[in-house]
C-alpha cells in the first residue's frame, strides 16, 4: 500500500501533528519535533509524548510511516569545529526526541562544505556526525535526503549518498529519502518512463533500494539540472504529472512514507486524493 501524507504543522505541540495529518486524509506524515528555526527547545513533556502516541493511533498512522525532519540550521559537515559541534549536539537532541516519541526515522539534509574544504572531507565529516548520533541512540534510523545541489550543499549526487553510507558503521540504521524536486534539479530526469527508469536504475546501482526509507513528492519550479531548490505543487511545475504516475504504480515505493512538501498546503488533501487516483 502507498502511504501518502504531507509535512504537517506541529504548532501548539507535536501531539497536534497526527490529527493535522488525519484531517487531510493522510496515511503518513512528516513534522518538526521542535521549532526548526531555533537551536534549542524545551524538553518534551511526559503528557505531550503520551498524547502524541495516542493521536497517532487515532489517525491510524504507524511510526514506520512518520518521517520527521530535523532543523535546517544543522550542518553535519560544517568545516569549523565549534559550529560542527553545535550541529552535532542539535542533531543528537533531535534523534533522542524521536526516540522519546517512539519514532523510527529522522530525515536530514547531509551538509555543506561552505567552500572551506574538499567534498570528500565534508562527506567523511557527515558520516562521523551520523556515527556519533547513532552511538547516542538506540532505534532511530538517520535518513539522508538527497539535495538539489544549491550552493555548497552536498548530497545532490547519488555517489555522495553512497559514500556517506559506506562510512557509517551501523548500516542497519542509515537510510535515504529521495526528494523528487531535488533529484530533478540535480540533473536526474524523471519525466518520462525511460528517463525515470534510467534514474532509478542508477540510484539502485549506486546506493541501493534497500536503503530507501521514504520520499518527498514535490514538483519543481526550476528546470532539469538547475541546481535550484524550489518546490511546486504536483503537476504544476517543470516535471509534470508523469513522474508521480510512475511512482504511484511502482512496487519499490510501497509501505514507505511518501511526503508532500508542496508550497500550497490548502491543496494537500486534494493532492493526496489525486496521487491515490493515479494508481491503476
Amino acid at each position: 500500500m502507498k502511504r501518502i501524507g504531507a509535512h504537517v504543522s506541529a504548532a501548539g505541540g507535536v501531539e497536534n501533528a497526527p490529527l493535522n495529518a488525519k484531517e487531510i486524509g493522510a496515511t503518513a506524515f512528516a513534522l518538526f519535533t521542535k521549532n526548526q528555526r531555533q537551536w534549542k527547545a524545551k524538553a518534551l513533556t511526559v503528557e505531550s509524548i503520551a498524547v502524541f502516541k495516542n493521536n497517532c493511533k487515532t489517525a491510524e498512522i504507524d511510526a514506520r510511516h512518520i518521517l520527521p525532519h530535523d532543523s535546517y540550521l544543522i550542518n553535519l559537515g560544517h568545516p569549523e569545529k565549534e559550529a560542527l559541534q553545535k550541529s552535532r549536539d542539535a542533531f543528537i537532541d533531535e534523534m533522542q526526541r524521536c526516540e522519546q516519541l517512539g519514532l523510527l526515522l529522522l530525515n536530514f539534509h547531509p551538509g555543506s562544505h561552505l567552500k572551506k574544504f574538499g567534498e570528500d572531507d565534508c562527506l567523511k565529516t557527515i558520516a562521523e556526525s551520523i556515527n556519533l548520533a547513532l552511538d547516542k541512540t538506540e532505534i532511530v534510523t538517520a535518513v539522508i535526503e538527497n539535495t538539489a545541489g544549491q550552493g555548497s550543499n552536498l548530497g545532490y549526487r547519488f555517489e555522495h549518498l553512497a559514500r556517506i553510507i559506506e562510512l557509517v558503521d551501523d548500516k542497519r540504521r542509515v537510510g535515504v529519502c529521495i526528494d523528487t524536486c531535488h533529484t530533478f534539479a540535480a540533473g536526474y530526469d524523471l519525466t518520462t518512463p525511460e528517463t525515470f527508469d534510467k534514474t532509478m536504475d542508477e540510484f539502485d546501482k549506486t546506493v541501493g533500494f534497500s536503503y530507501l526509507r521514504g520520499m518527498h513528492l514535490n514538483d519543481s519550479k526550476k528546470g532539469l539540472d538547475s541546481r535550484v531548490d524550489r518546490h511546486h505543487s504536483i503537476g504544476k511545475g517543470e516535471m509534470g504529472i508523469e513522474p508521480f504516475k510512475l511512482i504511484m504504480n511502482d512496487a519499490r515505493f510501497e509501505d514507505i512514507p511518501l511526503i508532500l512538501e508542496t508550497p500550497d498546503e490548502t491543496l494537500w488533501a486534494d493532492e493526496i486524493k489525486m496521487l491515490y487516483g493515479l494508481i491503476k
